[in-house]
């Protein structure tokens, strides 16, 4: 495993900072070109991955995509279903930096869409975040190593790498899970995504899925997706349809 660089603080120089007043100019706001960036997160059994597959397909137009399968091949399963087409790379080591220099292939290679299933794995996986922060601290004692806590740093570039895609990216996340009495009665629920705290704020769109199958919107920027709940969602029609919809309507021009 490569050595951790201690993380860096810098600032703009001076002179930059003081800039000519034209270089922070308001201009008219725009979505144009904007690209969906959606979470799906659920227990195993919930059906994220052939939700997330069924949003993709949607969100490419019926053009292959790209999948960065970090679940044993699960996504291929579903490979030719409904007319899904993929191509897809398996991983076994979840260093997030390997996740960055994949999306920046898949970019070269012109994916519309990108789906990570899943993005817990960069978190608590054989190599992911909270491992490489774990070993390293170690190696260099915790004071020294400090200024990474939680592997702030690491998972930053990250998330700027997903938000940098020049395509769409869906992300599946599995939730923590809990039992609790319902009834008298033990039922096991899912609660928040095991990622870094406050990851789903880093998407445009944010889903869970339950065991019955059922997607409830927590958070869109989307208005026609705000706080839908949908039984045994079709990804592509119910999430991927309204959401291009939203990303490529032009902006209503005031009437007089």
């Amino acid at each position: 495993m490569s050595q951790l660089p201690q993380p860096v603080r810098t600032g703009r120089p001076a002179a930059e900072q003081n800039g000519a007043p034209d270089e922070f100019a308001f201009r008219p706001a725009s979505k144009a070109g904007r690209k969906a960036r959606l979470s799906v997160q659920g227990m195993s059994g919930s059906g994220k991955t052939w939700t997330g597959l069924s949003i993709a397909h949607g969100l490419s137009e019926g053009n292959k995509f790209g999948v960065i399968d970090t679940e044993g091949g699960a996504a291929s399963l579903y490979a030719g279903i409904g007319g899904i087409q993929f191509d897809a790379v398996s991983l076994d080591r979840y260093d997030p930096r390997d996740l960055i220099r994949i999306l920046e292939s898949a970019a070269k290679a012109g994916y519309p869409t990108v789906f990570v299933d899943s993005l817990s794995h960069f978190w608590k996986g054989t190599d992911g975040t909270l491992d490489q922060v774990e070993k390293a601290s170690s190696r260099y004692g915790g004071n020294k190593f400090a200024g990474w806590k939680d592997g702030t740093p690491i998972q930053n570039d990250m998330v700027a790498a997903i938000l940098a895609y020049p395509g769409h990216v869906v992300c599946s996340m599995r939730s923590y899970t809990e039992w609790v009495l319902n009834g008298g009665k033990p039922e096991r629920v899912g609660m928040r995504p095991e990622q870094r705290k406050g990851i789903e704020y880093e998407f445009d769109v944010a889903v869970a899925m339950d065991l019955e199958n059922t997607l409830e919107v927590l958070k869109s920027r989307c208005p026609d997706l705000h706080r839908k709940v949908i039984k045994r969602p079709v990804g592509a029609r119910d999430i991927a349809a309204p959401l291009l919809a939203w990303l490529n309507a032009k902006p209503e021009q005031p009437t007089e």
